[in-house]
């Protein structure tokens, strides 16, 4: 008497697991890239809760506050130079805007883009 197979053949396993391996490779290579925005977002966070008023403070002084928590934290790429700070009324507006890469498989990357910005300071009319 033949029996039945049951079951999921090698050829099988492998159509099944490779979708799942190709994703958990990905999510290696981008894990360093999602570490370095989160300590960027705390970097910007972080110099928000420093510069309470915003009336008397330079932008040299908002770009050295800002590039002295890059540094603490350890943060290479973006630079200073990258971030944008700007004058808005009695605040300054500091936008962290950038776009990074991780390579996956020969000359196939991934690019993921960032945008965060924050308001530094009072804003006009309090």
């Amino acid at each position: 008497m033949r029996s039945k197979q049951t079951g999921v053949t090698f050829i099988g396993w492998l159509f099944l697991l490779a979708p799942l391996a190709i994703v958990g490779y990905a999510g290696m290579r981008l894990t360093p890239i999602y570490l370095n925005w989160m300590k960027v977002a705390k970097t910007l966070e972080q110099v928000k809760a420093e510069i309470k008023d915003s009336g008397n403070i330079s932008q040299q002084q908002v770009s050295r506050a800002v590039e002295n928590h890059l540094d603490i934290e350890g943060v290479e790429f973006p630079s200073v130079k990258d971030i944008k700070v700007t004058r808005q009324g009695r605040s300054w507006v500091i936008q962290a805007a950038y776009d990074d890469q991780a390579p996956l498989f020969a000359n196939i990357f991934i690019l993921v883009s960032f945008d965060k910005t924050v308001t530094v300071g009072s804003e006009s009319g309090e």
